[in-house]
């Protein structure tokens, strides 16, 4: 997975401003929702996430570092020691804007908003609420 930037101050509000506490809050908000990895390990510091673990699912890969980098605070996620197989679906990643709505980016993504369900599902660990989405948001979306 290539490289993804975040941006630090917008997301979901997960830990202040102390680095010890903020890793130790976001290895329980990804386990909470946990997308297939085991041997979860984080660490932050100065806005870098570091990921460590393992999982059979490039998408858990994936999701991971999207749960972690759309948490407030964190402008870059490093997860080069994960173990994984590569992905072979294709899948693209699509920052949210400002009025966006998931049929929106399905119509955009897919030419039909009747497939919004299908981000939602692609990213059920990333967004619980289909509704509540917010710009800057990172989300995959998976392509046939």
């Amino acid at each position: 997975m290539g490289l993804l930037s975040f941006a630090k101050n917008i997301g979901k509000k997960i830990f202040g401003s102390d680095d010890d506490d903020a890793a130790e809050k976001l290895q329980k908000h990804i386990e909470e929702d946990n997308p297939g990895i085991s041997n979860l390990e984080i660490q932050v510091e100065d806005g870098v996430a570091t990921i460590k673990g393992d999982t059979q699912d490039p998408s858990a890969l994936e999701k991971v570092i999207l749960m972690a980098g759309n948490a407030m605070g964190i402008e870059e996620v490093r997860a080069d020691e994960v173990t994984a197989p590569a992905q072979t679906a294709t899948v693209e990643y699509y920052e949210v804007q400002k009025g966006d709505s998931l049929w929106k980016i399905a119509a955009n993504a897919y030419g039909d908003g009747n497939r919004h369900p299908d981000i939602f599902e692609a990213n059920k660990e990333v967004i619980q609420n289909p509704d509540l989405i917010f710009p800057g948001q990172m989300l995959r979306i998976p392509k046939d």
